[in-house]
């Protein structure tokens, strides 16, 4: 079974950063594709960032220029680095692992990011 462990998380101002980490118990380059994900209270879980097991990112619109999402392949960490924050980013962000064979997907616990002054 896969764990994925997240940490973080907290409380930071408008306009601070704060970097996301999320270790796997195995190597990520058994997952073809990680990522973040987020979701605020009263809405759906959105995705936020992935990035392939070879460096390929993408972001959604609403962080582009905001975030870099990472690897670390020696310590088995994947980052989410997030700068310029808004009271909108506040959510409980959650890490996602998707392998191949046999197809799975796996989910962290969770870190909550508040963004308030």
């Amino acid at each position: 079974q896969v764990q994925l462990v997240e940490s973080g998380g907290g409380l930071v101002q408008p306009g601070g950063s704060l970097r996301l980490s999320c270790a796997a118990s195995r190597s990520i380059f058994s997952f073809f594709v990680l990522g973040w994900y987020r979701q605020a209270p009263g809405k759906e879980r959105e995705l936020v960032a992935t990035i392939t097991k070879t460096g390929v990112a993408n972001y959604a619109d609403f962080v582009k220029g905001r975030a870099t999402i990472s690897l670390d392949n020696a310590n088995n960490t994947v980052y989410l680095q997030m700068n310029n924050l808004k009271p909108e980013d506040t959510a409980v962000y959650y890490c996602n692992a998707k392998q191949l064979m046999p197809p799975s997907s796996y989910w962290g616990q969770g870190a909550q990011v508040t963004v308030s002054s």
